[in-house]
């Protein structure tokens, strides 16, 4: 047992220990959840008892669940649904109703009550969203067909968290006032409200407010989280709990131009408030009891890890798709999410399940995510290996394939550019001049805005924010201009052009990188350090005067008008 003077020592000694057992996650290649639930268990009272001031504890641990279900109602994009079409909710719901049906009477078997059985149950039929985009991302396989259909059905799972979320809290309301219908009456009543609010918000509100709160990005940043924080008291408030209210306050900004930009902002520091998520629930693991739940657990793992990917593959092999389509978009639910453990903790808020549900479920996470991730990383090599098993999955005439493919196939540009300015846009107008496609980036929201009313697809975004990069649709780009006037001094590590090249790198993207320059000495430099082309303005302009100029030279026929086109 450990002793603390102050709550900043505890802290600090937290925080040690997180980086501690992250670096050995890391060189263990797990993925950040894995070591963060090794985190709780450790500072847990079986182990090393640190955790000695558990209020505190928890209140950062309701922040972070804030931010996150801020960041996934950012992403909660219902026209990826629709553009999908039935596939994604028809995969999406199927695989909510049948690992519930089978995940409840599998529960049964292994003798959990009903109740418990059912929240457990439940609790297997989410996917970790964050983990699969990642990895996905990773592979650079989010714009494939089967990457595209799993996105679209982990956000029909969202969706169903929601739902749930939803009738546990008007459960839960409702046994607290003794009168479940008047309870559960009065949760809806102010889900309506605020509903309406929030809708309210995104017509009239969200875009010109958040225009004028980008021209200052720390502000922009700190209104997102206390947007998020405000919806999640008032949801708590109005009785239908903090977990919506942060969704719904994403939501309310999803469908902005500023999203990516913030949702890039806030992604450490989710992870960082998440880490008190689970250290929280370390504190409440019996690990004296956990041992008896080892059995059920893998029992529980190996029917997601496997039933979850079947039952996917199966609906979409009746639908028309090829079993390879079907088997690598099914890998992706073989895994319980961060959600999962919410969900079984507000049961246990409830007082409906007990702390052996919460092991149960933690454990049957921290296997599933950890072999869900390498049957992601190794999915091209596995199925190899499945192949000749999966000839029942599919069609004789897999008819939705083809169809499918090209209706996922949109956000493709050819080039992605940075700096609606001048020149910028002048690049821009010849590129699409020539047929070529073209997203305008640019972190200042006027230039942005009046390329969106040109008609032109434009992101408000960061070119030195590696998150920001991560997010882009790289995957069919060819170039990325950056039309933004470089920092003045000479090219060296710090340089902002640098970072960017290697945030495009690390995110995957494989094309060609065109950046501005100041001279001819810099220009050399940018070559250096990983540019494919520098563009001088100034230089390049004044070298097609000097050719026009020149070409002009003895002419007599009047005056002319001499423009130096740098697109």
């Amino acid at each position: 047992m450990f002793e603390f003077h102050s709550m900043f020592d505890e802290v600090a000694a937290l925080l040690v220990l997180a980086c501690v057992i992250g670096l050995i996650g890391m060189f263990l290649r797990q993925p950040l959840i894995v070591s963060f639930l090794a985190v709780g268990i450790v500072a847990g009272p079986d182990v090393l008892g640190m955790v000695q001031s558990l209020d505190h504890v928890e209140l950062l641990a309701e922040i972070g669940i804030a931010v996150l279900l801020f960041l996934v109602g950012l992403k909660l994009d219902i026209q990826l649904v629709t553009s999908l079409g039935a596939v994604a909710v028809a995969t999406g719901v199927g695989q909510v109703l049948f690992t519930s049906a089978f995940g409840f009477a599998l529960c049964l078997m292994l003798g959990l009550d009903p109740v418990a059985s059912l929240y457990v149950a439940v609790a297997l039929t989410f996917s970790s969203t964050i983990i699969v985009v990642k990895l996905l991302s990773d592979k650079r396989e989010i714009d494939s067909l089967h990457g595209r259909i799993a996105l679209g059905f982990l956000i029909v799972q969202d969706i169903a968290v929601v739902v749930a979320m939803v009738a546990l809290s008007a459960v839960g309301i409702g046994a607290e006032s003794g009168d479940g219908s008047w309870g559960v009456a009065g949760v809806l009543a102010g889900g309506v409200v605020m509903l309406a609010g929030v809708g309210l918000f995104i017509r009239y509100v969200a875009e010109p407010l958040l225009r004028r709160l980008a021209r200052v990005p720390e502000l922009l940043v700190t209104f997102a989280i206390g947007w998020a924080v405000a919806l999640a008291a008032l949801g708590d408030w109005m009785g239908f709990g903090k977990e919506l209210g942060g969704l719904l306050a994403g939501v309310s900004l999803a469908s902005s131009s500023y999203r990516e930009a913030v949702a890039s902002r806030l992604t450490s520091l989710r992870d960082f408030l998440l880490l008190f998520f689970f250290i929280g629930l370390g504190v409440r693991l019996d690990l004296e009891h956990l041992g008896a739940q080892v059995p059920s657990a893998m029992i529980l793992s190996a029917f997601v890890l496997i039933g979850n990917p079947l039952i996917v593959l199966a609906i979409m092999g009746y639908m028309g798709y090829r079993k390879r389509t079907g088997f690598l978009a099914g890998l992706t639910v073989a895994q319980i999410s961060e959600f999962s453990l919410i969900f079984i903790a507000m049961g246990v808020a409830l007082g409906h399940v007990g702390g052996e549900a919460v092991g149960l479920v933690t454990l049957v996470g921290m296997v599933t995510i950890t072999l869900s991730t390498y049957m992601i990383v190794y999915s091209h090599e596995l199925y190899a290996m499945v192949e000749r098993f999966l000839s029942p999955f599919e069609r004789t005439n897999p008819h939705r394939e083809e169809e499918a493919e090209e209706g996922v196939l949109g956000d493709r540009y050819e080039v992605v550019l940075f700096g609606l300015g001048r020149y910028g846009r002048e690049i821009a107008k010849g590129l699409l001049a020539r047929g070529v496609t073209v997203l305008g980036i640019d972190f200042d929201p006027e230039a942005l805005r009046r390329w969106k009313l040109r008609g032109q697809p434009g992101l408000y975004g960061d070119a030195g924010d590696p998150d920001f990069l991560a997010a882009l649709p790289l995957t069919h780009a060819s170039w990325v201009v950056v039309a933004i006037p470089p920092a003045p001094g000479v090219l060296s590590n710090a340089d902002p052009r640098v970072a960017l090249v290697h945030g495009l790198r690390d995110a995957g993207f494989r094309g060609r990188i065109a950046l501005t320059c100041h001279d001819a000495r810099d220009r050399k430099q940018v070559l250096r350090h990983g540019a494919d082309l520098a563009l001088a303005p100034f230089m390049d302009a004044a070298a097609r005067a000097v050719e026009m100029i020149v070409d002009d030279a003895g002419t007599r026929d009047g005056p002319r008008e001499a423009v130096a086109r740098t697109g």
